[in-house]
């Protein structure tokens, strides 16, 4: 959810809570409002009509409301107390309305001409569900109002205002460290996106300088190491051809030889995974992944031959990708390597092209499923096997996220490996 949206929920939802409370205030504010203007006003007629009565006693005699607003009846006895004003609500028919309407009623009493009499004065007041009804219609429009208003003000006034923020959220998402660009930032008088992309910008060179001396200790490490191991493995060769060895010092030679070798591989494998993550391989072209796996299969042959294995190739489709070829190769030599290092002696391993993706399936000897999650992780083992780094399966992880394929190992009775070449 965006930020502006973020903040607009909480105002729609505190506006709700304050305007309902403010209504419900409203509400019984104006009922009190009204009430105590229908009494002042039949306070003032109750006074009318006694100045009337007095002025006119034959107006005494009215005890219906059929001829005006109020009726006075005579009292036998003497009332508790006298011009003591009672008021409260009642119904009352409407001609006009054809049925009951709530009415306004002021009761006293008073004293004239050595009698008592009650009087009653009616006037029309708001019907109260009308009144609720008028008043939510009026909130409701009210409080759509304000939302839109506040949505408005959001998508424009705030959005200016957060433009520089999203401007340099744009920038770091397409920012890329082993480029070494420099991020240019958008010019603003907000103190805090100032020193945002003060800091931001601070950060980014310090991660550039440091990246840049990690890569270049990585790389002047691994090729200073490849000359004494190259010029090693070469005397201990010279060493074994011209020394006549017993039998346990020529396998002591042939031990270290063969630690030399891998460590050989090691560093040649570690060099090509920093080369990876650092995007050194940029160039790309369309590649027909048919003929690169055929050209593959056919350079795995004697190695095949070798551990008896049978090899089907299945292709459902022709598939075309775009990246790097040598990538490529590295990537889909890794996987075939792997297979038949650790496939089962006079079993069969099977390479499938199809909906956009290539499966390459082996059988074991420990036919067992493999930690999916440790499979793709440096130096990790499944076997003992002394020639292998453990470095093949993370090269090839390290190679598809580049290109953001996805890798992924299966086990149904067959070990299975999956390169998906649909991006997200």
């Amino acid at each position: 959810m965006k930020l502006l949206n973020y903040t607009s929920r909480y105002f729609v939802i505190i506006l709700l809570f304050i305007i309902f409370i403010w209504g419900a205030f409203f509400y019984y504010n104006m009922l009190d409002e009204i009430y105590d203007s229908m009494d002042d006003s039949l306070e003032n007629q109750k006074e009318l009509v006694q100045q009337k009565v007095l002025d006119h006693p034959e107006f005494l005699k009215q005890d219906q409301f059929e001829n005006g607003y109020y009726t006075i009846q005579q009292l036998k006895d003497k009332p508790k107390k006298i011009d003591e004003d009672q008021y409260r609500d009642t119904l009352m028919f409407m001609q006009n309305e054809g049925e009951f309407e709530p009415v306004r009623l002021l009761e006293t009493s008073f004293y004239q001409d050595e009698h008592y009499y009650k009087l009653k004065v009616i006037t029309s007041m708001v019907e109260e569900d009308d009144l609720v009804e008028t008043l939510f219609w009026s909130i409701l429009i009210l409080y759509l109002g304000l939302i839109l208003s506040i949505l408005v003000l959001n998508n424009y006034f705030l959005k200016n205002t957060w433009k520089p923020f999203y401007s340099l959220l744009d920038k770091l998402k397409n920012y890329s460290i082993e480029s070494g660009q420099k991020l240019s930032f958008e010019d603003t008088n907000i103190e805090e996106f100032a020193l945002l992309n003060k800091n931001i910008e601070t950060l980014l060179y310090k991660s550039q300088e440091s990246f840049q001396q990690q890569k270049h200790f990585i790389e002047n490490a691994s090729h200073e190491l490849q000359t004494p191991i190259a010029i090693s493995i070469n005397k201990l060769e010279l060493l074994l051809e011209k020394s006549h060895l017993n039998e346990d010092q020529a396998e002591t030679f042939s031990s270290v030889l063969q630690n030399l070798e891998r460590l050989k591989r090691l560093n040649k494998s570690l060099l090509l995974l920093t080369k990876i993550e650092n995007n050194q391989f940029v160039e790309e072209e369309d590649i027909n992944l048919n003929l690169l796996l055929k050209e593959l299969i056919e350079d795995f042959s004697d190695f095949l031959r070798y551990k008896n294995l049978e090899l089907k190739f299945i292709q459902q489709e022709q598939l075309s990708i775009r990246m790097n070829k040598d990538l490529a190769m590295i990537l889909f030599t890794n996987l075939i390597q792997n297979a038949i290092k650790h496939g089962k002696k006079s079993s069969i391993i099977s390479i499938k092209i199809y909906d956009n993706a290539v499966t390459i399936q082996n059988e074991s000897e420990k036919n067992i499923p493999l930690d999916g999650e440790k499979i793709f992780s440096r130096f990790y083992k499944a076997t003992a096997l002394q020639n292998s780094t453990g470095l093949g399966l993370s090269i090839a992880l390290a190679i598809t996220q580049k290109y953001k394929y996805k890798l992924s190992y299966t086990y149904k009775n067959l070990h299975c490996i999956e390169v998906n070449f649909r991006k997200p």
